[in-house]
């Protein structure tokens, strides 16, 4: 059945409307019926049904579905960048047990967080769309944390590895796949891996942390 116009469509399709916002709108809504029905069951019509619109308005942001399902990868990306970013935030100086322990909690929450659509990315049929978001997901990260986070930690310690943003883009795709591997690998071992990838400055403070200490 062919999609119709809201009523007032002149109101509800402004093409002179900030393309951005209209776009945010759709992918908005995609995402939301991506993680209820999942992507097979979503179909155009119920994204612009939902919005009031018509099909040739969605077509005149995106030229079919599968690029509207690549901006909502970027946008959970997205929130990857946003999480790492208030993780970066609140670090305490010096407390690396603790920035660990706030990285290890971003990816368990990224990569184990429930809804319909990240559980399709995980099926053989949409493989390639993962491995999309895990790059994708890896070169933000990456970028974002060499920029912000290393930059803090060379003010106070040296860097002992060379190629950071590479070094950081391999070591997320390589704790992604670990964990989707083995969900039930400890907290420790997961903050322990990080922190040897990145030959991390062990103190004896972080030692007495690892034991339990104070």
């Amino acid at each position: 059945m062919a999609d119709t116009a809201a009523p007032n469509r002149a109101s509800r399709e402004p093409f002179d409307e900030p393309a951005s916002t209209r776009r945010d709108e759709f992918i908005a809504v995609a995402r939301g019926f991506f993680e209820e029905k999942g992507l097979e069951r979503t179909h155009i019509s119920d994204i612009t049904k939902s919005l009031g619109v018509t099909r040739s308005l969605f077509y005149h942001y995106f030229p079919d579905k599968d690029a509207l399902v690549e901006a909502v990868l970027d946008d959970y990306v997205g929130d990857f960048v946003q999480m790492t970013h208030y993780w970066n935030e609140g670090r305490e100086r010096g407390d690396i047990r603790g920035a660990l322990q706030g990285c290890i909690a971003i990816l368990r929450r990224g990569i184990f967080d429930k809804d319909q659509f990240r559980t399709d990315l995980a099926t053989n049929e949409n493989a390639s769309l993962y491995i999309k978001f895990v790059h994708r997901a890896a070169e933000a990260l990456g970028r974002y944390i060499t920029e912000t986070t290393v930059v803090d930690y060379a003010a106070h310690h040296q860097i002992h590895i060379d190629h950071v943003y590479e070094t950081f883009y391999m070591l997320i795709v390589g704790m992604i796949g670990f964990m989707r591997r083995y969900p039930d690998a400890s907290d420790e071992l997961l903050e322990d891996l990080v922190a040897q990838t990145l030959r991390l400055d062990m103190s004896e403070t972080y030692a007495r942390q690892r034991r339990g200490g104070k």
